[in-house]
C-alpha cells in the first residue's frame, strides 16, 4: 500500500462560528489523545509518524514532563536518579504533534469535544484515552507520610526518604494490591530490591510484604527464592483494611482474621482503577473500560479508544505492552478514517526486566495474538517466558528500558 494513498483521509467540515472559544477542526481529521504516558505518547507519536501530514494530531497532557516507572524503584537504591527517569515531549512536537498542557475537565461524546480547564474545547474525529490508573484507597489517610510510589515522581522520592530513615532493629511493611494492577512483577521487585539495599547498608530491618492475591502472581519461583533468601515475611490473602497515618499502624484481614501491625516504614500501594477520563467520557464498566482490541475501540462508545492501564483485557497492564497497543491502535485508526479494513489478526508483546538487587534481575516475556470471538488478546502457546535472575539480566535490562523509552519519547 503506497503512503500516500493511506493517508488520503477524508475532509471534515468546520464547526458553524456561532460555537465559541473551540479549536476547529481544518480539511484534516483530527485525533485527540489524552495522556502522555508510553500509551498515549507512543500512539500520538505514531499517528503522526504513519499518517504524516495528512492527520492532526493533539495529545493533551496537563504535566510538562513524564517521569517512567519503569526502573523507578532503582532510584531507592541509588542505582538510578530520578532525573534519568523524566522525559519531556519536545519530540513529539517535532513530529507534528499539537501538545497542550492543561486539564481535561469533560467529554461530549455525543458532539465529539473535549472541554479544558481553561475554558476552551478541542473537537475531534477519534478520541483515544490513555490515562494510567488511579487508586481505591482502603481509607482516607495521608499519603505524604505514607507514600504508595506507584505512580513515580515525588512519590518516589518520598518513599526513598522513607527507606533512608530506618534503622537496625526497624520494621517496613509493604503491601501489594489484588490483580489487576499496574506492573504485575513491580511489587514483589521493590520487596527485593528494598531488601538487598538495607542489607548492603548492615541493617537489620523486618520486612513484612501483605498480598492480597492468593500468591505470587508472576515468576513465582524467582521472587519466591529471593524472598527466603532475604528473609522477608511473605503474607498472602492479606487484605489492607485501614491505614492509620497518626499510629503508622496497618490493619489487614487474613483469611477472615482482622490484624494490626505497626512500623517506622509503610508502604502502601492500593488497589487500582482506570484513570479519571474513562470515566468522564462514560466508557467504563467497573474500574476500567472495556474495548474491542482489535482497535482498542471502546465497546460502549464508537470513536473512543482506550489504551494502556485504563483499559480492561486480558494484557498485563504495562509500560512495555502499553507502547505496543498505542501502535496497534494508531494504525486501526488510520485504516479506518482511510476507508481501508482493518488488520483482522494484531499481536503484542509483553516484556519486563525487574531489579531483584542492585546486580541482578530477571525477565519475563509473553506474546498475545486477537481472538476475534472475545475481542480480546490470546496468549500464544508456549507463554509466557521467563529467566531467573542474573548479572547479564541486569545489563540487558538497561538496554530493554532504553530502546523503550526513545522509541516514545525520542
Amino acid at each position: 500500500m503506497k503512503r500516500r494513498d493511506f493517508i488520503k483521509l477524508s475532509a471534515v467540515a468546520a464547526l458553524s462560528l456561532t460555537v465559541p472559544n473551540i479549536v476547529r477542526a481544518a480539511n484534516n481529521p483530527r485525533v485527540v489523545v489524552v495522556g502522555g504516558g508510553f500509551s498515549g505518547a507512543t500512539c500520538a507519536k505514531y499517528l503522526k509518524l504513519w499518517g504524516g501530514s495528512g492527520i492532526d494530531v493533539v495529545l493533551i497532557e496537563p504535566n510538562a514532563t513524564y517521569t517512567s516507572p519503569i526502573l523507578s524503584n532503582l532510584v531507592l537504591n541509588n542505582v538510578k536518579n530520578i532525573s534519568e527517569l523524566r522525559f519531556g515531549y519536545n519530540s513529539l512536537r517535532q513530529y507534528g504533534v499539537q501538545v497542550i498542557h492543561k486539564k481535561v475537565i469533560n467529554f461530549d461524546t455525543e458532539n465529539k469535544r473535549v472541554s479544558l480547564d481553561d475554558g476552551t474545547s478541542i473537537t475531534y474525529n477519534k478520541l483515544v484515552l490513555a490515562p494510567g490508573i488511579d487508586f481505591i484507597y482502603p481509607n482516607s489517610y495521608d499519603i505524604t507520610k505514607i507514600p504508595h510510589a506507584w505512580i513515580a515522581g515525588e512519590q518516589t522520592l518520598f518513599l526513598k526518604n522513607v527507606i533512608d530513615s530506618l534503622q537496625n532493629g526497624d520494621r517496613f511493611v509493604m503491601s501489594i494490591p489484588k490483580a489487576p494492577y499496574r506492573c504485575p512483577p513491580g511489587p514483589y521487585e521493590r520487596a527485593c530490591v528494598v531488601a538487598d539495599y538495607l542489607k548492603d547498608r548492615g541493617l537489620s530491618v523486618e520486612i513484612i510484604v501483605l498480598d492480597e492475591n492468593a500468591d505470587i502472581i508472576v515468576e513465582k519461583d524467582s521472587f519466591g527464592a529471593k524472598f527466603r533468601e532475604y528473609g522477608i515475611d511473605y503474607r498472602p490473602n492479606s487484605k489492607v483494611t485501614y491505614v492509620n497515618d497518626q499510629t503508622f499502624e496497618v490493619t489487614y484481614t487474613q483469611n477472615g482474621s482482622s490484624h494490626t501491625i505497626s512500623a517506622r516504614g509503610i508502604n502502601i500501594i492500593p488497589n487500582q482503577k482506570g484513570g479519571q477520563a474513562i470515566f468522564l467520557a462514560g466508557v467504563n464498566d467497573g474500574n476500567f473500560a472495556p474495548v474491542d482490541t482489535k482497535n482498542y475501540e471502546s465497546l460502549i462508545k464508537k470513536d473512543v479508544h482506550v489504551i494502556g492501564d485504563a483499559h480492561h483485557s486480558s494484557q498485563p497492564k504495562a509500560g512495555h505492552i502499553g507502547n505496543g497497543e498505542a501502535k496497534v491502535c494508531a494504525e486501526a485508526i488510520l485504516r479506518e478514517l482511510s476507508g481501508y479494513e482493518l488488520y483482522s489478526a494484531p499481536k503484542t508483546n509483553s516484556t519486563c526486566y525487574s531489579p531483584v538487587s542492585n546486580t541482578e534481575a530477571t525477565w519475563l516475556t509473553a506474546i498475545y495474538q486477537y481472538d476475534p470471538t472475545t475481542k480480546d488478546m490470546k496468549i500464544v502457546p508456549g507463554y509466557p517466558k521467563a529467566g531467573t535472575p542474573s548479572s547479564q539480566n541486569f545489563s540487558d535490562m538497561f538496554k530493554w528500558s532504553g530502546n523503550l523509552f526513545s522509541d516514545t519519547f525520542a
